[in-house]
């Protein structure tokens, strides 16, 4: 299994070499606060007691020496604190946003259940590690299209009201442009409605976020960024699709987005139209199923450009093995007989989605699952074996980047304009990296090193 690489505070080695107190002449000529700032790397050693003849108090004032200790003193403080938010290159706000079905933090409030973290609290997580940082949590629609989502974001963080444009309103499924009480308050001394506050009205170019979103959370934020720079003149007056607004967003990170689509969407609905399971009446309850689907992600990707002024980190996960007589981690309840050449569920993955992860969707022999689903009908998005790894939901090779975007292997330094890819995460499913309940492995290190990446841009 991929595990993150572990970082270490780097330790300076001891300098040897010192130098004595500075004569009385030095000390004439150069004055303290100067010569201390100008020889950073030297040591003091005590010097020899001296007499009264040497007459050193008439050579450093007591003006001098009051202001040489507190400066030394400011030193050592300034030493001594961690590398924390002190010492980051920006402190900038953290968005989380939540993927296909997910929900706000107030969604189950007697529980203590949450989307980011199960019973733990991701969000809070980080606020502390090397912190104080500032990390909220957006709730949007739930099983709503990409654009949908980003125009919920917007104003949820900024303030103001929804406002879904006046041609994309008009749209199937037809929704209202600005449906009534879907806003968020920008000024708390003056929202007589009583809405709930936004997250960061401060938001503009000089007070950039950064926004990480999880499966369809990270296309959710590619489709803000898009309306953020290039916006929609066809929209109407709303703020959001005026565009122009270049340097809002300082790094996207997405972990598990079906970037290139889910052939989960199509496997379960293009053969055997009569199976049914609850998965099949949501991937047919909207606009939102074909952003899913290999194909509708396509035209996404057409659209939703990749900025040239944002940061991008992508992580990938995958959560079935390829297929071997024994021993291989997988479920063999789920699937005794394996090929080697199709991928199989894990024996730790989310139980529900084992079902639709291997070569087969269970219970049916006769349609395949992600780990064996292909096609090749002109005009469509080919599937081929590539797309097979899968963490349950989303095709591992979809998490990387959007197809024809530019892309590259995270190294240590991360490139603007381009994809950074931290890596795929073996042994996580797509909750594991929520830390949902289950028997997969912790996430915390995972948004460690997010956290160290991003408040070092």
């Amino acid at each position: 299994m991929h595990r993150p690489m572990q970082w270490q505070t780097r330790r300076f080695p001891k300098r040897t070499d010192s130098i004595q107190h500075p004569s009385s002449s030095h000390l004439r000529t150069l004055p303290v606060r100067r010569w201390l700032l100008t020889h950073p790397h030297t040591t003091w050693r005590k010097p020899a007691p001296l007499s009264r003849s040497d007459n050193v108090a008439s050579d450093l004032p007591d003006l001098a020496m009051s202001r040489l200790i507190p400066f030394l003193f400011s030193l050592l403080m300034l030493a001594l604190l961690p590398f924390g938010s002190a010492r980051a290159a920006n402190n900038d706000p953290v968005v989380l946003v939540h993927g296909f079905l997910g929900f706000g933090p107030e969604q189950f409030p007697g529980t203590g259940y949450l989307y980011w973290g199960g019973y733990h609290d991701i969000a809070s997580h980080l606020r502390v590690y090397k912190g104080p940082r500032t990390v909220v949590t957006a709730t949007v629609g739930a099983i709503s299209p990409n654009w949908d989502r980003a125009a919920e974001l917007y104003a949820q963080i900024k303030g103001g009201c929804v406002d879904y444009g006046a041609s994309h309103a008009r749209t199937p499924p037809v929704r209202e442009q600005k449906p009534p009480g879907k806003c968020w308050a920008a000024d708390h001394a003056r929202n007589p409605e009583g809405y709930p506050l936004a997250l960061y009205p401060a938001w503009d170019a000089d007070h950039p976020i950064h926004l990480i979103g999880h499966s369809q959370g990270g296309t959710t934020i590619r489709a803000l960024v898009e309306l953020l720079e290039h916006g929609a003149p066809d929209e109407g007056d709303g703020d959001l699709y005026a565009g122009g607004k270049t340097g809002w967003v300082r790094s996207v990170t997405t972990l598990s987005s079906p970037h290139n689509g889910t052939t989960l969407r199509d496997a379960v609905l293009d053969i055997l139209p009569q199976l049914r399971s609850p998965l099949r009446d949501w991937f047919q309850a909207g606009m939102w199923s074909w952003e899913l689907a290999p194909d509708g992600a396509r035209s996404f990707n057409l659209w939703a450009r990749t900025s040239p002024h944002v940061v991008y980190f992508s992580l990938g996960t995958q959560a079935t093995e390829a297929g071997a007589w024994c021993c291989n981690g997988t479920d063999r309840a789920i699937a005794p007989v394996q090929a080697s050449n199709y991928q199989y569920p894990r024996i730790d993955m989310f139980p529900y989605y084992k079902t639709y992860a291997g070569e087969w969707i269970v219970p049916s022999l006769r349609q395949h699952g992600m780990g064996g689903y292909t096609q090749s009908a002109p005009g469509r998005v080919r599937i081929d074996s590539e797309w097979f790894a899968n963490d349950g939901v989303v095709n591992t090779v979809s998490m990387r980047a959007p197809a024809g975007h530019p892309v590259r292997d995270y190294d240590g330094t991360a490139v603007r304009g381009s994809w950074n890819y931290l890596g795929t995460y073996r042994g996580y499913d797509h909750f594991d990296i929520l830390n949902w309940p289950n028997k997969g492995p912790s996430a915390d290190p995972i948004y460690e090193r997010i956290s160290d990446i991003i408040f070092g841009l």
